[in-house]
């Protein structure tokens, strides 16, 4: 995924997309204190419409607290920010706002408490994470050898740098193995997520996503999950084993990048007739129509530039 753009908001000012630099002895780079989202705007009739903002953010300063980074800004100035540094960009397209806060240099070692805490935010134009052709046809998924980070031994609630480590070995492991993406399993052997999305099956006309056990609390997941009751649809949230998995009518990833995104295959196994299913093209469709502001019903959930 290329990044471009001409502002990003740094520290409370706009400055130029390559001025946006950090000291290399940034005490984030080196010990992976960081916490971060990820959240989109889609290009309405109405124009570019930022998707649960207030949602992401207020997720984003719960990671800051859990990892005690106390951020310098206040949840309504982060708001703003965001919809600042879309306006600044001029963007045409849907677009793709990336918030972070981490530390920065003056400190060393361990213990960082002492180090300054510093704020970007960064956007850029992004079409489908996983392919256009992903979306229809769906991807193939392998299962890692990783488990999902325990939560006796890190905060999964947090979004946080850190956490991603196992992530991005687990995407490389499956990309070089021919698979478009990895799926971890919890620390007890039941299915956890994706490399950054949530995971959800179909079975018999019934949706079932794994509780955020061991997984971070998913806006996406969320918003699934209402639209597949204002549809009528029953759904269930608990624990899926991998071979439940392999015998699912339907499989699909949801995030704020991944959007919702067929699965086809898992561990070569193909999920129900290799396609994708009826119910995940219902919710596909149903999704980016609340998205793109045609659903009245969810429209509180968008907050247009």
């Amino acid at each position: 995924m290329k990044v471009s753009a001409q502002k990003i908001w740094f520290d409370g000012k706009m400055v130029d997309f390559k001025d946006a630099n950090v000291h290399v002895l940034s005490h984030s780079l080196h010990y992976g204190n960081a916490v971060f989202e990820g959240t989109r705007a889609y290009k309405s009739d109405k124009g570019l419409a930022i998707f649960r903002l207030q949602d992401h953010t207020k997720r984003l300063l719960e990671s800051a607290k859990i990892t005690l980074l106390k951020c310098p800004f206040s949840k309504e100035e982060l708001e703003k920010a965001q919809i600042d540094v879309i306006k600044a960009n001029e963007f045409k397209n849907n677009t793709y706002l990336r918030p972070l806060i981490f530390l920065g240099d003056g400190e060393m070692g361990v213990y960082h408490l002492k180090s300054p805490v510093r704020v970007a935010i960064a956007a850029w134009e992004i079409g489908a994470y996983l392919g256009e052709e992903g979306l229809e046809k769906g991807i193939k998924v392998k299962i890692s050898s990783l488990i999902r980070n325990s939560a006796k031994s890190s905060m999964n609630k947090a979004k946080a740098s850190a956490n991603y480590l196992n992530s991005q070995i687990a995407k490389a492991e499956a990309i070089d193995a021919g698979y478009e993406e990895a799926l971890m399993l919890d620390e007890e052997g039941f299915i956890a997520e994706g490399t950054g999305e949530c995971f959800f099956i179909v079975k018999n006309g019934v949706l079932i996503t794994p509780p955020n056990d061991f997984s971070l609390k998913s806006i996406t997941q969320d918003t699934v999950i209402q639209i597949a009751e204002d549809l009528g649809l029953k759904v269930l949230r608990q624990r899926i084993s991998r071979d439940e998995a392999f015998t699912a009518d339907e499989a699909f990833f949801t995030g704020t990048a991944a959007e919702i995104t067929p699965i086809n295959n898992i561990d070569t196994r193909v999920i129900g007739n290799g396609l994708r299913g009826e119910l995940t093209k219902l919710l596909q469709n149903a999704y980016f129509d609340v998205v793109y502001g045609r659903n009245a019903k969810f429209a509180s959930m968008l907050t247009y530039i």
